[in-house]
């Protein structure tokens, strides 16, 4: 009972894996009983079994696959979305960390986006960009990289000054100060933020596809509202949070493999 409340007690491997599959089996069965009872219509919750029967129509009917389709489009949709926010939100908060006046500049114009809904963005996005692959890869861009950004620059600024001025002692100039001696010690953190920002841009792969998307997971969940099949809608809405799912945990494999002093579990 003593660790039962201990933060810092680890749980043996499989404890954890069988509590969650506990958690899991608890909302199922819950489900299974709710959709049983008839107290809700099967046209608001559909049972678990109408759920995986048309998980495995749009897998595969009249020859072709929509599930597949839309899979491919809004993976590379999050992809290329995900890349321009590494490849610019990264520098970006390293930059804004180790420089205290590019720091104040910028910080009002990108920390209260993190308090605002990005959705309100759609609508100029709509007119600035058309309802192309442009606008949606810019939205989910948008989504991720006020997250990304602030949370990398927390992530050098909480590095020790020690390891500065140790760096700068051995005759490192400033910014070989940054990038030998701080941005590795940072790596852990920054890598905690893009995982935690191509999370944020599956919670919004759907409202970016709800615009004149032709395919996509958004689109086909829009299309199965449209007609009121919500065992379509479960099962869309259940492959994003696998996917999503699935590239939390890769990420998480990848870190733990860069990091391993920083990752024990």
């Amino acid at each position: 009972m003593a660790n039962g409340w201990n933060p810092y007690a680890a749980l043996p491997g499989g404890m954890r894996r069988q509590l969650g599959i506990a958690g899991v089996a608890v909302v199922l069965l819950v489900w299974f009983a709710l959709s049983a009872s008839g107290w809700i219509s099967a046209n608001k919750l559909p049972s678990p079994v109408s759920v995986v029967k048309a998980l495995g129509y749009l897998g595969w009917s009249d020859g072709k696959s929509l599930l597949f389709d839309a899979t491919l489009w809004s993976v590379g949709r999050v992809a290329a979305a995900g890349v321009l926010v590494v490849l610019i939100g990264v520098p970006l908060g390293i930059f804004m960390g180790a420089s205290p006046k590019l720091n104040a500049l910028l910080s009002p114009l990108i920390d209260p986006f993190r308090s605002a809904p990005v959705v309100a963005l759609l609508p100029i996005l709509v007119m600035w960009l058309g309802i192309g692959e442009t606008m949606k890869v810019t939205f989910l861009f948008l989504g991720a990289v006020v997250y990304l950004v602030p949370m990398v620059r927390d992530a050098i600024q909480a590095v020790p000054q020690s390891y500065w001025t140790g760096a700068r002692d051995l005759g490192a100039s400033p910014w070989e100060c940054i990038r030998h001696a701080v941005v590795p010690i940072a790596m852990p953190r920054i890598a905690d933020a893009i995982i935690v920002s191509v999370s944020v841009m599956w919670t919004y792969i759907t409202v970016a596809e709800y615009v004149n998307a032709k395919v996509g997971l958004g689109q086909l969940i829009q299309n199965a509202r449209r007609f009121s099949a919500m065992d379509q809608v479960f099962a869309g809405i259940a492959v994003i949070i696998a996917l999503a799912l699935i590239t939390y945990q890769l990420m998480r494999a990848i870190k733990r493999h860069l990091y391993p002093w920083e990752t024990q579990t």
